[in-house]
């Protein structure tokens, strides 16, 4: 991290550092961003759910990078180094949460599903005041908020990025261009590796086997591409498919939905 990042991750921070100090359990906050616009590596004392009701954001840890566009949220526990890139312009909508109300919640990063009843909920929510007074109807949102929050399914969408030199060249190469079929045997040669030797490296450094991994890949690009408003069929060409029915075999098998759910015009 260079000086100029950590001092930009320290400006917001420094600009959400009021939330810390309130009493509430929960706090909404609304912040709109810029296409290209960065939120550079920065933690924060208190859980987030950040949430992107417009546009699309990719969160990225030490340990991995989760794209979500808007029928998706990232759950961020407190203290974890993280930033956040949009796609385009970008509604971002986030909830700070005490550690008197994460009881029930995820202990570790994860992607969450935001259904159609969250989603209003957390846009009503960032339109009352931040210092709410107790026993009204904010806190009463809020708390079905909370309620709301520990029903919603996770998500497999987060993308472990390896770290060993060898195997970082082949991810680099597939999120260039994630629908590159070539299989371990035709890596091995830019990795300088045996075969059996990329297999065991994908496997100890991202938790996935090689195929895994792609196809986690091809998914987060798929939803990046769907959220454009790209056509199904180009989507699953682009991404390596012969055609889509394998394309939205392993999108159903992934996401429990069809592929058209997460166009602009048909998404929660």
């Amino acid at each position: 991290m260079t000086v100029d990042e950590d001092l930009r991750g320290e400006a917001y921070t420094s600009a959400v550092s009021h939330i810390n100090r309130l009493s509430q359990s929960v706090v909404a906050h609304a912040r709109d961003l810029g296409e290209s616009d960065s939120i550079l590596p920065h933690s924060h004392v208190k859980a987030q759910f950040i949430y992107a009701s417009e546009g699309i954001i990719t969160v990225t840890t030490d340990a991995a990078a989760f794209l979500v566009p808007p029928q998706f949220a990232v759950w961020m526990p407190a203290g974890i180094i993280h930033r956040i890139n949009t796609r385009g312009p970008v509604a971002m909508r986030t909830l700070y949460i005490g550690a008197d109300a994460i009881g029930g919640l995820p202990t570790e990063v994860c992607v969450m599903q935001v259904s159609a009843l969250l989603r209003e909920l957390v846009l009503t929510a960032v339109t009352y005041p931040e210092a709410y007074l107790p026993d009204r109807r904010e806190e009463r949102l809020m708390d079905v908020i909370l309620d709301q929050l520990r029903e919603q399914q996770t998500a497999p969408l987060a993308l472990a990025m390896p770290r060993e030199k060898r195997i970082r060249k082949v991810a680099e190469a597939l999120l260039t261009n994630p629908g590159d079929n070539r299989g371990l045997e035709q890596w091995s040669k830019l990795a300088r590796a045996s075969t059996r030797t990329l297999a065991r490296l994908f496997q100890a450094e991202t938790g996935m086997s090689f195929r895994a991994w792609r196809q986690q890949l091809r998914l987060q690009r798929a939803l990046e591409m769907l959220a454009d408003g790209q056509a199904v069929t180009p989507v699953a060409i682009d991404l390596g498919y012969d055609g889509p029915s394998a394309f939205i075999a392993m999108f159903r098998r992934t996401l429990g939905a069809s592929p058209t759910r997460y166009l602009p015009s048909t998404g929660a």
